[in-house]
């Protein structure tokens, strides 16, 4: 939960105001998505939820608790895989269990069951460099996954990737998703991933960064991609760009002035 949350940064010109104050209230084993133009605070907000940095006012609340500027509360993914070319996937994979303190023949142990369910089997031994972009990616998110915390946070993990293995990655990630019972928040440019993804989505404005609206995504799961053709569907995706359309066209109305 995040509690009338803001981020302010020191500019030669004075404080710049990067998140307005935030209310956001998740329940355990959501799908949620944040959308948003550049410059929104998407990742401002990642970083604080992460106690990568403090808030300048406001609170982190985790299960009750104030982790405001505190790591290793939450798992954290970045677009960018960042697998070690000199470790073999399951050793990258096992990496963050090797932080916490996992001895590496027992962090391999519970691993490599997860690597031959998801896709990975046969790579094991291999080092990233033989892996497609998504399978990067796979091995990415299952290292993630597997730090163990409750709430993981996924910055654009597929905004690299090209649309087909986008789609697959997506469906991949629902599947691990609903296994392992995670609350996910995510971050994202694309609305129509958002909504085919999410339990609910927060439409986000900028100067400063802000909560526009905080919508239901009211579908049916598991989800398949004859959803996005559906009047609901579309339905949704308009009303979400229209928020940002409107948001938008208030920045060039003030920036005019």
């Amino acid at each position: 939960m995040l509690d009338d949350v803001t981020v302010s940064f020191p500019t030669s010109t004075g404080l710049f105001q990067a998140l307005a104050p935030l209310k956001m209230s998740i329940d355990a084993g959501r799908f949620v998505s944040l959308i948003g133009p550049s410059g929104c605070g998407k990742s401002t907000l990642f970083n604080a939820i992460a106690g990568l940095l403090s808030p300048t006012s406001g609170r982190v609340i985790i299960d009750g608790k104030d982790v405001s500027g505190m790591i290793g509360n939450v798992g954290y993914m970045l677009q960018k895989d960042l697998l070690l070319s000199w470790r073999t996937v399951l050793d990258n994979v096992i990496l963050g269990m090797e932080i916490r303190g996992v001895p590496k023949d027992e962090a391999r142990e519970y691993a490599l069951p997860y690597l031959r369910q998801y896709g990975l089997a046969g790579f094991e031994d291999k080092y990233p460099r033989a892996l497609s972009g998504g399978m990067r990616q796979r091995a990415a998110l299952l290292r993630t996954l597997l730090i163990d915390t409750d709430i993981i946070l996924l910055d654009e993990p597929f905004g690299a990737l090209d649309s087909q293995t986008k789609s697959l990655m997506q469906d991949w990630l629902l599947q691990i998703w609903s296994d392992f019972k995670k609350t996910v928040v995510f971050v994202t440019h694309d609305v129509e991933e958002s909504i085919y993804l999410s339990d609910e989505n927060w439409v986000m404005g900028t100067r400063p960064g802000r909560v526009l609206e905080r919508i239901e995504i009211p579908l049916d799961r598991p989800r398949s991609r004859a959803l996005v053709s559906t009047t609901a569907f579309t339905d949704m995706k308009r009303y979400c760009h229209e928020l940002l359309s409107h948001d938008a066209s208030r920045l060039n109305q003030t920036a005019a002035h």
